[in-house]
């Protein structure tokens, strides 16, 4: 008789990460060494390392620390669980911002502003949770059960709407004769 031995992944891992590009490294390591460790399929694991990192970068860039902080000095706290329904949520929390997380619409040639939408391209949810003291906690709900077996589900789909269309699929475009005027 064999004795099959279930991993669970921790149920709840909460840190302060510096209010700045310092601890994302370290954040994105701790959870993908728990994700993995629990057992997480690798694509769940990587779209959620990827919108950990987004989160960070957003609250970093558009939020203040927690409490008295100054921008730069303080702390975001970043946590992330799997309940016992096996759906896997992160969070970011920091000190709230002159403005409300909401996706963009940049130019092709803009340097950001695409965060939300890949987090909205590769979650299942996501929102806004303000609380009495300005804090505000942008929480994802990366997959709904990360213990399915089609759990690789929407990195394929994620991949196939962002891909550019073939060259020969454009009819305006037309190499072929491109350069038979340079002699």
């Amino acid at each position: 008789m064999a004795l099959v031995v279930a991993q669970e992944v921790p149920t709840s891992s909460s840190m302060a990460v510096p209010h700045g590009p310092a601890g994302v490294g370290e954040a994105r390591h701790r959870m993908r060494a728990q994700l993995r460790t629990g057992g997480v399929a690798e694509s769940v694991i990587d779209d959620a390392v990827l919108i950990l990192s987004e989160l960070l970068s957003n609250a970093c860039k558009h939020g203040r620390p927690l409490g008295d902080a100054l921008a730069g000095d303080g702390d975001v706290r970043a946590a992330w669980r799997v309940d016992r329904r096996g759906r896997l949520t992160v969070e970011v929390t920091d000190g709230g911002g002159p403005t409300r997380p909401a996706p963009a619409t940049p130019s092709v040639t803009a340097h950001g502003g695409r965060g939300l939408n890949i987090i909205t391209a590769l979650a299942d949810d996501w929102g806004v949770r303000d609380d009495a003291r300005g804090e505000v906690t942008v929480w994802v709900v990366v997959h709904r059960d990360v213990h399915d077996t089609d759990t690789g589900h929407r990195r394929d789909d994620f991949a196939t709407r962002v891909a550019a269309p073939r060259v020969s699929a454009m009819a305006d475009l037309d190499f072929a004769n491109a350069f038979d005027d340079l002699d």
